[in-house]
């Protein structure tokens, strides 16, 4: 049963207690939260939503390669209540998404990349595409024009470490506009530890785990003082990057070999785990560009593939 048609109905008849306890929420502090954001809701059509992530991150910021803006797109003009944020579109976050009456799904990652050459239901990728249709769901992906923008994705990883923000610039400029770009390079305050770093950068993550390369000769007292980092897969773009310390998700292993050769630190935190946590502030940034008017949820299904075991 859709979350807005409970509420509609259950307050409706003075049952707001009663409506609380039949949603399937995983708790009451839980339950409460999310009824207040739809009580609020009155909601705005996509072209509205969509003209308002534009001027956050301009799609024409994204790489050449990527595949990014509004990819599924059910056709029907309808008021959209709730927005769901997912770094990966998987089907169990569909279905949470349905679970929420959920009328636009922002995924970081584009659910569809390399094309699709049908549209059934024989593979995931296909299905979830199906399934939103039919439920009504547009999903957008921002992906690296998230990357490349002023507050975006890369930004929100500097900021793990105590930056001096007047040496921060992109690694890789842009060509259509060269003050944004992938990745980030900047100065330390001052020098920390390889230790402290792993610390603060656990801290704003807020992963139990990351994967650390000491650069030769060096061991976990000894200091850094600039850092390059590129959220998710940052071998291309760090490549060649002269730092104290690479921070991204992933590396090729012949790349962190020669980084660690030259001397540089490297730490990885999983590809989507380097990116996940900045949907968590984005979310009130959102709804303050709505106005409010659009009840912004962050997935609580989605998650890395990968797991430290």
């Amino acid at each position: 049963m859709y979350l807005r048609k409970l509420i509609q109905t259950s307050i409706g008849l003075g049952k707001r207690s009663q409506l609380i306890q039949s949603l399937h929420f995983s708790s009451a502090k839980s339950t409460e939260s999310k009824l207040r954001m739809a009580e609020k809701a009155s909601g705005k059509y996509l072209p509205e939503i969509l003209t308002k992530l534009e001027e956050f991150a301009p799609l024409a910021l994204a790489e050449s390669w990527d595949n990014v803006g509004l990819l599924v797109d059910p056709l029907e003009r309808v008021l959209i209540q709730n927005i769901l944020l997912t770094n990966d579109l998987t089907e169990d976050v569909l279905e949470e998404a349905q679970k929420l009456n959920v009328g636009l799904i922002i995924s970081y990652h584009p659910n569809i990349f390399q094309g699709l050459k049908s549209v059934s239901g024989k593979t995931w990728k296909e299905r979830l595409v199906v399934n939103a249709i039919k439920n009504k769901i547009a999903i957008f992906s921002p992906h690296t024009s998230w990357d490349s923008t002023f507050g975006g994705v890369n930004d929100w990883l500097a900021e793990s470490l105590p930056q001096n923000p007047n040496t921060k610039v992109p690694i890789k400029e842009n060509p259509i506009n060269p003050v944004y770009g992938a990745g980030r390079k900047f100065q330390l305050h001052n020098p920390i530890s390889i230790d402290e770093a792993v610390k603060c950068i656990k801290q704003h993550t807020s992963l139990p785990h990351l994967r650390l390369a000491l650069a030769k000769d060096s061991n976990h007292s000894s200091t850094i003082k600039t850092v390059a980092l590129c959220a998710g897969s940052g071998s291309s773009v760090l490549a060649g990057v002269t730092a104290d310390l690479y921070l991204t998700g992933e590396m090729l292993h012949h790349d962190i070999l020669d980084a660690t050769q030259k001397g540089i630190h490297v730490i990885l935190c999983n590809h989507s785990d380097s990116e996940r946590g900045f949907l968590r502030g984005f979310r009130n940034r959102l709804d303050t560009m709505l106005d409010g008017n659009v009840a912004v949820y962050v997935s609580q299904v989605d998650k890395d593939p990968l797991k430290t075991v």
